[in-house]
């Protein structure tokens, strides 16, 4: 097994282990160009006695300093620093440790070194207001009550207590809205928008405050702003990283803003954590494993596009190989990977122009965070012939689309055909919960409907549509809506030569429903195929299918 397919296989806690020992070796190379010590602290990180009154808890998170050792007489001070330490920090130190006739010494950790210790130097506080809850939206008493939670929390709080709670509740983003005499935050939790609270004028003036300050955007603007911010959560002892993309736009009464969630996790980053059949799994490495070639993925916006691309780009991350990616902005931060910000919105930058730049590093993996233009297109599709495999996003509602809009950016291109060796089409649709779901039996015309949607999938995969059940959600306390999570419906077009005579001019006949009944004919199922499968399965709705497929 290759190691990107170990890499593919690990559980979460093999990954995050891989994830601490990769940053360990960063941090002891660094530790020969800085020429300080470097110590590996993970068999005594959480055991060590703490050394207090030596550095105040701001100076440590100033300085990403913590003492390790008291000194006395001959016995040295000992003190943890990162890469992140200025050197005249550690200089100073040393001169006026030296001046008390006392010995000094510094070793470099690692950044989770220093989150660990800091996390037993200054231990979280504990929330003390309820959690929010999502409920349904014509329960105006629940909305009520978090109105006036949120109401309750002290002003210099209130926005970071927001953002603890949606990381609570797994949303993917917070919509602050502007109303005649009132603030609607909504929730989008599993893809679905819940209204969670409606807030006073007063309250909306310390969120985008809060949100000016720390995301740099203002709050006067009369033009729609882009920024970002990250915001260090801790849960149970352990912190991650929620990377915050803000979009603002002025409406009629005031900012409106939408805050787009990312969790800094690498370790969620997996590809068995995306719920794949062992079919997709599979088609999926094959094609990767390869040094060269073309991948794209393609859906609408908050499709899970990204994710699927991280996830792919975190399987291929080893040290034999270089990963450069391209990305306007940066949603996740991966170590070992050359990430690089494309600042496409002031027309200063390029993907196309980015592209070539990063082709004189000699990469073997390329990421382009979408391909916007012809201009990129073209430069990808050079870059994945010439010894690169090239990771890129791109809009279209299917595989056989983005064929199509492919075509329209850059014509009839015989090069594209042998570059592009694999088209990824995703949604994603919320699950039922295994706990409360009920099958029942569809009425007649449901059962035509299905019948026809599945008419040409392969006999080996259909169900017995003779006589199927469909299943619905069923409301509980703890799961209001009868879902539990999303899952992934994918649709893989692998490039065979009856997709490649269309993007080389052979057919007579370019279209979209040409190029998919050519793949349909080599087994690809369609999103809307997978979808009802699903469905049959018992693992999601019909309902849930038509609104996002």
């Amino acid at each position: 097994m290759s190691e990107a397919l170990k890499w593919a296989s690990m559980d979460e806690e093999e990954v995050q282990q891989r994830r601490r020992q990769k940053d360990e070796e960063a941090t002891e190379s660094r530790s020969r160009l800085l020429k300080i010590p470097y110590l590996d602290t993970r068999v005594f990180e959480d055991t060590i006695p703490l050394v207090p009154h030596i550095l105040a808890v701001p100076e440590m998170y100033d300085g990403h300093i913590v003492p390790l050792q008291a000194g006395a007489g001959t016995v040295p001070f000992q003190f943890c620093v990162t890469s992140q330490t200025p050197r005249s920090l550690i200089d100073k130190m040393t001169q006026s440790y030296h001046d008390d006739g006392q010995n000094v010494e510094f070793f470099l950790v690692s950044e989770p070194a220093f989150r660990r210790f800091m996390n037993r130097y200054d231990p979280p506080k504990e929330i003390k207001y309820d959690d929010i809850t999502i409920t349904n939206a014509d329960n105006e008493a629940a909305i009520d009550e978090v109105s006036k939670l949120l109401d309750s929390v002290s002003s210099d709080k209130v926005f970071d207590y927001l953002i603890d709670q949606a990381d609570k509740l797994h949303a993917s983003d917070i919509h602050i809205e502007n109303m005649r005499g009132s603030i609607r935050v909504r929730m989008r939790v599993d893809g679905v928008l819940h209204p969670v609270a409606e807030l006073s004028k007063d309250r909306y003036r310390v969120i985008i405050g809060e949100l000016s300050s720390r995301a740099d955007v203002s709050a006067a603007s009369t033009k729609p702003q882009s920024s970002h911010m990250q915001k260090d959560i801790t849960i149970d002892g352990v912190t991650h990283t929620l990377n915050i993309r803000v979009e603002t736009v002025p409406t009629m009464y005031g900012q409106d803003a939408v805050l787009r969630l990312f969790n800094f996790d690498e370790s969620m980053l997996n590809l068995n954590l995306l719920g794949l059949s062992k079919d997709e799994m599979s088609g999926l490495q094959e094609v990767i494993s390869h040094p060269r070639g073309m991948v794209l993925m393609v859906g609408p916006t908050g499709s899970g596009k990204s994710t699927t691309l991280y996830s792919i780009i975190n399987a291929l991350n080893t040290t034999e190989r270089k990963i450069i990616t391209l990305e306007d902005p940066i949603e996740y931060g991966i170590t070992g990977i050359s990430q690089i910000p494309i600042h496409t919105d002031n027309g200063e930058d390029s993907f196309a122009e980015g592209l070539r730049s990063v082709l004189r590093l000699d990469p073997d993996v390329v990421m382009v965070g979408e391909i916007r233009d012809q201009d990129t297109a073209k430069t990808a599709i050079q870059a994945s012939i010439t010894g690169h495999l090239v990771l890129s996003s791109f809009h279209a509602n299917s595989t056989a689309a983005a064929f199509s809009r492919m075509i329209d950016l850059i014509g009839v291109n015989p090069v594209f055909s042998t570059a592009i060796r694999l088209l990824v089409a995703q949604r994603l649709v919320r699950k039922l919960d295994e706990k409360s779901k009920e099958a029942y039996e569809p009425d007649e015309a449901t059962k035509k409907w299905v019948r026809e949607v599945l008419k040409d999938v392969p006999d080996d995969v259909k169900p017995n549509l003779d006589s199927f059940k469909l299943y619905k959600p069923v409301p509980t306390k703890d799961d209001p809506f009868g879902y539990k999570g999303r899952m992934v419906v994918m649709e893989q077009m692998v490039v065979g030569s009856d997709v490649q005579k269309y993007i080389r001019g052979d057919a007579q006949e370019i279209s979209t429903d040409a190029i998919e009944k050519a793949a349909k004919k080599n087994g690809m199922l369609t999103l809307m195929e997978k979808g009802m499968l699903a469905a049959l399965r018992g693992e999601t709705t019909i309902e849930e299918i038509n609104r996002a497929i």
